[in-house]
């Protein structure tokens, strides 16, 4: 049996821009191609296409993915190997929710004392359990960009890469002061906010406006990225969106 891509799409939550983009990159191609010219994928496809996400999942780039499933010979092996990464995966997603529950009681107990909400006793728990991997697992609708992240990433020292994860949590934070004080997303400051962050994306490869509005309504629809901005502050993820609407409307256009 075989699906088309549409519904492979459908099933895996992956877009089907993603799944020709990983035909492309040879890391997934279909069983073969309708007369329509659409892909389509049978059960080993399907297989493999699990692999990549499971691979994904725990933040492997897309050129780790390729070497490790071209060296694999026993997928049961292979699977087995999955299992072991994801084990390990939900012991540091326990630590995370563990840091994100410290960080609440924190901020609640601030609030009380009547100070700020960035006054947190120990700033250094914010990251425990996270990894900068996931930001990169965040753009998985955008591959071409994930890829340059990927490359941008394999050049830089552990430090480096804590650093810029620090910062993009702290940007985060700074926006939701922003929405808390009833700043529109349209303002000056939140607009400065957001372009730092185009900045740095820019830094990697050029992103249209609306590639750049995309990304910003990725942040809503995207679960892992929609969780990530609401754990922070509730409405969080509609307001960076609305942000980066209003900068790609007014500065991008």
């Amino acid at each position: 049996m075989v699906w088309p891509i549409a519904e492979v799409a459908r099933m895996s939550g992956v877009t089907a821009r993603t799944l020709r983009h990983y035909d492309e990159i040879g890391l997934l191609p279909p069983a073969g191609i309708g007369s329509n010219g659409h892909r389509r994928y049978g059960a080993g496809e399907l297989l493999r296409l699990q692999q990549i996400l499971v691979l994904r999942a725990l933040g492997l780039g897309l050129p780790e993915i390729g070497r490790i499933l071209a060296a694999q010979v026993d997928e049961v092996e292979a699977l087995r190997g999955h299992h072991r990464r994801l084990l390990a995966e939900r012991d540091r997603i326990d630590a995370l929710a563990g840091t994100v529950s410290r960080t609440i009681t924190e901020l609640e107990e601030s609030r009380k004392d009547g100070g700020p909400m960035t006054a947190i006793n120990r700033p250094e728990n914010l990251f425990e359990g996270i990894r900068p991997a996931q930001y990169r697992e965040s753009l998985r609708d955008f591959p071409e960009l994930a890829e340059e992240i990927d490359r941008h990433t394999s050049t830089m020292s552990k430090a480096q890469i804590e650093a810029g994860h620090r910062e993009r949590t702290a940007q985060m934070i700074r926006l939701a002061e922003l929405l808390a004080a009833g700043v529109p997303a349209g303002a000056d400051p939140v607009q400065a906010e957001i372009e730092a962050q185009y900045r740095a994306l820019t830094a990697l490869r050029r992103v249209c406006a609306e590639e750049y509005r995309a990304i910003g309504r990725s942040c809503v629809e995207n679960e892992q990225w929609h969780a990530a901005y609401e754990s922070i502050a509730p409405g969080l993820a509609a307001y960076q969106r609305d942000a980066i609407e209003a900068y790609a409307a007014n500065r991008l256009s």
